[in-house]
């Protein structure tokens, strides 16, 4: 097979992946964004978390509500606990990896606010403590997850959500967790910015 079919076939199985996904989660996505959009009138917020691909979406999502989606808008108040250097190394340095959010959200999560956690596998061990973290301080969760939905699933609590991609391929787990990020930045401004 040549380059050019690969490309091809790369983009079809995104695009299979995509249509198995968007009947699947078209309701955990409309609930999540109305757990956000009541956390954000509440002048809460939300804190994003995820490894490697999933830390840059935790901050490709903040960086949107704070900066920008697709209109002119007041910035809306998110965090991505992944961007953080100092705190991260001191964390992992001094205490583990696996708490190097549940430090970040005891710090700065209060009652209301809302965590974004982000694990393609659902077994990601810091962010498993993440949601332990956000469920003492009293916060809703919204889990991105794959497979089988791994640990986080079984974890999460009735009032959090899981938007839990149908596919074991990690890529196409991240590249529908990019599009269900758009679908959560689009609602949440429409909803609140008409």
């Amino acid at each position: 097979m040549n380059n050019h079919d690969q490309v091809t076939q790369l983009f079809e199985a995104s695009i299979r992946s995509k249509q198995a996904a968007k009947n699947v989660l078209s309701e955990p996505i409309v609930k999540a964004v109305e757990t956000m959009v009541t956390a954000l009138r509440a002048n809460h917020k939300i804190l994003s978390c995820g490894n490697g691909g999933s830390a840059a979406d935790a901050q490709h999502f903040a960086a949107e509500l704070v900066c920008r989606f697709e209109r002119e808008r007041p910035g809306l108040a998110a965090i991505a606990l992944t961007t953080d250097t100092s705190a991260l190394t001191a964390i992992s340095n001094d205490y583990r990896f696996e708490q190097i959010f549940a430090k970040q959200i005891n710090a700065l999560g209060q009652a209301g606010d809302v965590l974004l956690a982000i694990s393609t596998s659902g077994n990601s061990a810091n962010v498993i403590r993440a949601i332990e973290a956000a469920h003492d301080k009293n916060m809703h969760t919204v889990a991105l997850t794959g497979r089988d939905g791994g640990k986080i699933a079984s974890l999460l609590k009735d009032k959090d959500i899981e938007i839990r991609v149908p596919s074991d391929s990690t890529a196409r787990i991240q590249e529908v967790h990019l599009l269900s990020i758009h679908c959560l930045c689009h609602l949440i401004d429409d909803v609140l910015f008409g």
